[in-house]
């Protein structure tokens, strides 16, 4: 049977229930539960004669969860859906749930049009908020009947028809972060008196650890330069010295300035920096810091009695705690 084009009464009937809802269709089948009915009917006859209007499907587990579904074959008349299918979701299985329980979910529900192969999916994209005084949701305008029935449509062919659901359970896992900066803080100018600068011979030095921002930190000197500097720049950098103990992805970011001091007119060189640390990169700086040769200027007086003071100031640094 070739599925035929909807009439214009049907066309209006449709619209109308397309305000509400977001509607397409997909040929991937509904992920937790697929409901099929046979003798449609008959069913929609019975029900018509009983006082429930309803058909409740068996319980099945989503997200955790156990749920209904329920279908209104003739329309949920006391939703306005005369004249529709109704379908719901209802939450089923309560026990043991605490007082004030709520379980907030989005769901989508189905229909397959069996000409097509394709699931009409019908929802709002909206979460909803279950719970013991609103334990069910779900649309009372899914289709018109007269679109329902007709066998062109794909919906119900020799009396048979099938429904589905998808829920999608939003749980909240406690995970999450709490970033802050803070600004200069406590402690956190190291001062390093680099003695008999003249006869430093190794490649680079560090200075002594130093406590500051929850953090532990020194400072490198290459007196020569490093790498393709070497002979013609003092090198220096500061460098995180606990970063093992931290975890993979984690960082750190740091403003932070770098000082060779004037000891005599306070004329001092230095720069500002802006990086992340992290446990992977956990050293910064600048291998063209200060020339050697206007190190060794004895105008600019930064070798006083043979000594070179060098500092490392942090200026802003960011903080990370796990969201309480």
């Amino acid at each position: 049977m070739r599925k035929k084009e909807l009439t214009e009464e049907e066309k209006g009937a449709m619209e109308k229930v397309a305000l509400d809802t977001v509607r397409e269709e997909r040929h991937v089948a509904p992920a937790h539960y697929t409901m099929k009915i046979d003798s449609f009917s008959l069913l929609s006859d019975m029900v018509a004669k009983s006082y429930l209007e309803q058909y409740e499907s068996r319980e099945f587990e989503a997200s955790g969860y156990k749920w209904k579904l329920v279908l209104y074959p003739n329309g949920n008349k006391s939703r306005n859906g005369d004249g529709y299918i109704s379908l719901y979701l209802v939450i089923a299985d309560t026990t043991g749930f605490p007082p004030g329980w709520e379980i907030n979910a989005i769901f989508n529900l189905f229909v397959y049009d069996q000409l097509q192969d394709k699931f009409l999916t019908i929802g709002d994209g909206r979460l909803r908020r279950f719970c013991a005084i609103k334990n069910q949701w779900g649309f009372p305008q899914v289709l018109p009947l007269n679109t329902f029935n007709n066998a062109s449509n794909g919906y119900l062919i020799d009396d048979s028809c099938v429904f589905g659901a998808e829920v999608f359970v939003i749980k909240s896992e406690g995970k999450g972060e709490h970033f802050s900066m803070i600004k200069n803080p406590s402690d956190g100018t190291f001062t390093w008196e680099v003695e008999y600068f003249s006869g430093l011979t190794r490649e680079f030095y560090y200075s002594q650890v130093y406590l500051a921002g929850g953090h532990e930190w020194k400072l490198q000197l290459f007196p020569k330069g490093n790498k393709k500097q070497r002979g013609k720049y003092l090198s220096l950098y500061l460098e995180l010295d606990d970063c093992t103990k931290y975890h993979t992805g984690w960082k750190l970011f740091v403003e932070f300035t770098l000082r060779i001091k004037d000891q005599v007119q306070s004329q001092h060189h230095e720069q500002t920096i802006h990086k992340w640390f992290s446990a992977s990169v956990n050293n910064w700086g600048l291998p063209s810091f200060k020339s050697l040769t206007d190190i060794k200027n004895p105008s600019n007086n930064f070798i006083v009695n043979d000594t070179l003071i060098v500092e490392g100031v942090l200026n802003r640094l960011s903080v990370l705690k796990d969201l309480a």
